[in-house]
């Protein structure tokens, strides 16, 4: 099978040269009518995409020339669908790796780009394919040789194929048996090894003695009335299935190991929400936790119910289901919920670092080196107090550029502003001193010479500059505006 779309040119790089660029994005919104424009003909790859990514009925004859039909038909890829015609009973769709592999993501029927078209309006257990989140957490995830990954909550197997790439042995759960078997098609589709499956909810299929070197979840993350939706509701009351994931990863995890999720969270009324998110981090663990959207209860209701294909139905039954959404967050003093990422690692230190921030601003993924990165500062940071940190030597982050904001003809400007190209894409204030700092860390000098210079230019107290000076340095280590050298 997997050959059969190769020699056909059914990937990621074949789609987008046979649709182009606009038909390509409108696949990906769920929208058909460009594509099906666009394969008109009978070359193998129209046939395919017609097939398997449209789904529609194509002549015996035709798909004969591209798959092995009989095998396909006996295994199940392919059914009968009307006289001489032959139909997908799976959806597959062509996936880029990272490293330019050729993948291919199976999931069900119209389930390729998540629950758009009303989805979870037909069946509870379907399973979905490739969507923004999956591939979010596909893009933040730290990689790095290990020994063992686990995936939770698996369902189509996109981020066990990605595990796979780089951990010896992949562990995958799901409570949905359906989700299992697909998973097991997407990597062996894909050309990786096989996965240790596992039916269960969350953890409780692993054994008690089980430890993993990296831990991912996209998890059923929605908080709604009730679990109608197997593939997106968690079942919990709120926020309670989030929550038990961050804990229960915590005993999972060896040492130096990373635990990194998908979440919602409650914004309660009287309740700050970062101290909610802390609460929820498991001791002996570092955490950074990222919040990156925020939508009030009514914008996340219509969200949900739109995904369901609820708003398609009948009115009456609509309105219900939304004040039902509305009840529940009204007996919870939910005024709103948050979407964010969760990152966990397990460290030997005294005092963990714990992390809760708002960043909405667009950032550039991949970005699991950057958050690599993020955790190999605060080592260093926690390893060196002020005076070593003086001693310290240290360059400016690659792709950093000075803005000074003031007005027209002022002689000096009103403040100071660095700005990270890459990565986060942070921006910081910065006193005279702390952008003068950054601009010469080229690691030639330490950190305590360069500030005795800057306070031999502007005629300050050297000692007075050391001692005043230490924080803002750490600021900026800590947000990667500079790199010990």
């Amino acid at each position: 099978m997997r050959d059969a779309l190769l020699a056909a040119s059914f990937t990621a790089d074949g789609l987008l040269e046979l649709l182009g660029a606009p038909a390509y994005a409108a696949l990906a919104r769920s929208e058909t009518v460009p594509a099906l424009r666009a394969t008109r003909g009978d070359t193998p790859l129209e046939v395919l995409v017609r097939l398997f990514l449209l789904q529609q009925p194509v002549p015996h004859a035709r798909v004969a020339g591209v798959l092995p039909v009989e095998a396909c038909l006996e295994s199940g890829w392919l059914v009968p669908a009307g006289k001489d015609e032959i139909a997908a009973s799976v959806d597959v769709r062509p996936y880029g790796g990272p490293g330019g592999e050729d993948w291919f993501i199976v999931s069900d029927l119209g389930c390729a780009v998540g629950g758009a078209g009303g989805i979870g309006s037909r069946e509870e257990g379907v399973v979905l394919g490739v969507g923004g989140a999956s591939t979010t957490l596909a893009g933040i995830t730290v990689r790095r040789p290990v020994s063992a990954a686990l995936d939770i909550g698996t369902g189509s197997g996109i981020q066990a194929l990605h595990a796979a790439q780089h951990a010896t042995r992949v562990t995958a759960t799901d409570l949905n048996p359906r989700a299992l078997h697909i998973t097991a098609l997407t990597l062996a589709l894909s050309g990786a090894p096989a996965a240790d499956l596992r039916e269960g909810s969350l953890f409780e299929p692993l054994r008690e003695d089980e430890t993993y070197d990296l831990i991912v979840s996209n998890p059923p993350f929605v908080i709604s009335p009730g679990a109608r939706l197997t593939y997106r509701d968690g079942g919990m009351g709120g926020d309670d299935l989030c929550r038990s994931i961050v804990q229960g990863a915590g005993e999972r995890l060896g040492e130096g190991g990373f635990a990194q999720f998908l979440a919602n969270w409650q914004h309660v009324e009287g309740e700050d929400w970062q101290d909610r998110l802390r609460s929820w981090v498991p001791r002996g663990c570092d955490a950074w936790i990222v919040q990156r959207e925020v939508q009030d209860v009514t914008q996340y209701a219509e969200l949900w119910l739109r995904d369901a294909g609820d708003h398609r139905g009948d009115p009456a039954e609509y309105a219900a289901r939304y004040d039902a959404w509305l009840d529940e967050f009204e007996a919870r003093k939910v005024r709103a919920v948050g979407f964010g990422w969760i990152t966990l690692r397990r460290t030997g230190a005294a005092v963990p670092s714990i992390t809760v921030e708002e960043w909405p601003h667009p950032v550039e993924q991949p970005l699991g080196e950057t958050v690599r990165a993020h955790f190999d500062r605060l080592d260093y940071l926690r390893a060196h107090d002020d005076a070593a940190l003086l001693e310290g030597h240290f360059r400016l982050a690659a792709e950093i550029v000075q803005e000074q904001v003031g007005l027209p003809g002022a002689e000096d400007p009103e403040h100071v502003v660095l700005r990270q190209h890459r990565g986060m894409r942070r921006a910081t204030k910065v006193d005279t001193v702390g952008a003068g700092f950054a601009g010469v860390c080229d690691g030639s000098l330490s950190a305590g010479r360069i500030l005795d210079a800057i306070a031999q230019l502007m005629g300050e107290d050297p000692v007075l500059l050391r001692d005043r000076t230490p924080a803002q340095i750490r600021l900026l280590v800590e947000q990667g505006f500079i790199e010990p050298a």
